[in-house]
C-alpha cells in the first residue's frame, strides 16, 4: 500500500508529530462538533468469546489481548488471562483493561501502562455488523491526557479490539457524539479506523514521508524480569518492489533502535525466495551455519510469521531452510507443515 497523503502538525512544543497514515488523498475532512444521533446498528447482547466470536457460559476463562505502553515508550500486545461473566462484553471488558489506574489494574503487567485516561468509562459499545465496525462511546474523562499519549491512545484502542475476531475497524465516540478528531492535537478521526493507521511508527533512513509505505515489522524486547516479548513496529520504507520481501528485508536489517529493541534475525540469514499462494506464504531461507536436526530460535519463527501475516492477506507461512522443512524451534514447536499466526502473544505475567 503506497501513502498517498500525510498530515504533519506540530507539537505543543514546536516539535514536528508523527505523520498520520491516510486511506486516501488529500486531508482529511473537518466534522462538526456537534452531537449527532447514533448510528442504527446491531447491539450485541451476548458474551462473545474474542477468539471464535461464539457465546460464552458465565464463568469463561480467556485470553484478551490489549496494547499496552512498555517501559521503553512502545506499545505491545499483552495477553491477559481473565473471566467473561454473563452479560460482559470481551470489546468493554478488554477497554476497561486498558484504563489507567482503572478496575483491573492489577492485572497490568509491572512495567506497563495502560493507555486510556484514567476515570474513562464505556458509555456505550455497539457492532456495525455490515461494516465489521466496533462503535465505541467514552465518558468524559477520556480528554484528560497528554499530548504525547493522543497517538499511542488511538493505536492502542484500535489495535486491540481489530485483534477481536470479526472487528476490521473503530469508531471512536465522546458523550454520544462521534468525534471528528481528537481533543488535545486534533488527531483525525473522521474515516474508520484501522490497522492501517500503524503502531510505533517509525521513518527509514532516507526515506521520504511522500514516497513511503509502511511495514509492520515484529521486535522483540525484555522487560525488568527478563521476560521477552515482541514489539510491533511500523516502518515507513521507500515505495515499490514485493512487500513480503521488503518485510523479510528489513526484518533481516533489524530494529532502527538497537539499544531498546532487539533483532529476531542474524544479518547471515538470507532469503531465498518468498512467494504467496492462495493463504500461504511460503518462504526459503538460507543460512550456511543451519544443520539437520538443529532446533531453530523460536523468536526468529514466530516473528516472521507474525510479521508476514500482518503485512499480506495470508493467514499461515511455510518456512524452509536450505530447502529442509523437518524441522522443530526450541519450544519443539513442528514446522514441517504451514503455521498459522496465534491468537495472543507475549503472556507476560502481572
Amino acid at each position: 500500500m503506497v501513502v498517498k497523503g500525510w498530515i504533519h502538525r506540530a507539537a505543543i512544543a514546536g516539535a514536528i508529530a508523527l505523520p498520520v497514515l491516510l486511506s486516501g488523498c488529500g486531508l482529511f475532512s473537518q466534522q462538526s462538533g456537534k452531537p449527532i444521533d447514533p448510528p442504527q446498528v446491531e447491539v450485541l447482547d451476548d458474551v462473545e468469546n474474542p477468539e471464535t466470536g461464539e457465546a460464552v457460559q458465565e464463568g469463561t476463562e480467556t485470553n484478551l489481548t490489549v496494547y499496552l505502553e512498555d517501559g521503553k515508550g512502545y506499545l505491545a500486545p499483552v495477553a491477559v488471562n481473565t473471566t467473561i461473566a454473563s452479560g460482559e462484553k470481551a470489546v468493554v471488558k478488554a477497554l476497561e483493561m486498558m484504563t489507567d489506574n482503572g478496575p483491573y489494574a492489577k492485572q497490568i503487567p509491572e512495567g506497563f501502562r495502560a493507555m486510556i485516561p484514567q476515570g474513562t468509562e464505556v458509555k456505550s459499545y455497539q457492532f456495525d455488523k455490515e461494516r465489521k465496525v466496533a462503535i465505541v462511546d467514552f465518558s468524559q474523562s477520556f480528554t484528560d491526557y497528554n499530548v504525547k499519549d493522543e497517538r499511542k491512545i488511538v493505536e492502542a484502542i484500535t489495535w486491540t479490539l481489530t485483534a477481536m475476531t470479526g472487528i476490521d475497524g473503530v469508531e471512536i465516540w465522546y458523550e454520544g457524539a462521534k468525534l471528528p478528531e481528537m481533543p488535545v492535537d486534533q488527531y483525525p478521526l473522521d474515516h474508520v479506523l484501522t490497522r492501517a493507521i500503524g503502531i510505533n511508527l517509525e521513518l527509514a533512513k532516507g526515506v521520504s514521508y511522500a514516497q513511503s509505505t509502511p511495514v509492520t515489522l515484529y521486535f522483540s524486547s525484555q522487560t525488568a524480569n527478563n521476560e521477552q516479548y515482541y514489539v510491533p513496529v511500523t516502518r515507513l520504507v521507500a515505495s515499490g518492489g514485493n512487500k513480503t520481501e521488503t518485510v523479510m528485508k528489513e526484518l533481516i536489517a533489524g530494529p532502527l533502535n538497537g539499544k531498546e529493541l532487539f533483532s529476531v534475525i542474524t544479518p547471515d540469514v538470507e532469503v531465498k525466495s518468498i512467494e504467496q499462494q492462495d493463504s500461504i506464504v511460503a518462504i526459503d531461507l538460507l543460512d550456511e551455519t543451519y544443520y539437520a536436526g538443529q532446533k531453530m530460535h523460536s523468536e526468529m519463527l514466530e516473528a516472521i510469521v507474525l510479521s508476514l501475516t500482518e503485512n499480506s492477506d495470508a493467514t499461515e507461512v511455510k518456512i524452509t531452510f536450505n530447502g529442509e522443512s523437518d524441522f522443530v524451534d526450541e519450544k519443539n514447536n513442528s514446522y514441517s507443515e504451514p503455521v498459522g499466526r496465534p491468537h495472543h502473544v507475549n503472556a507476560i505475567k502481572s
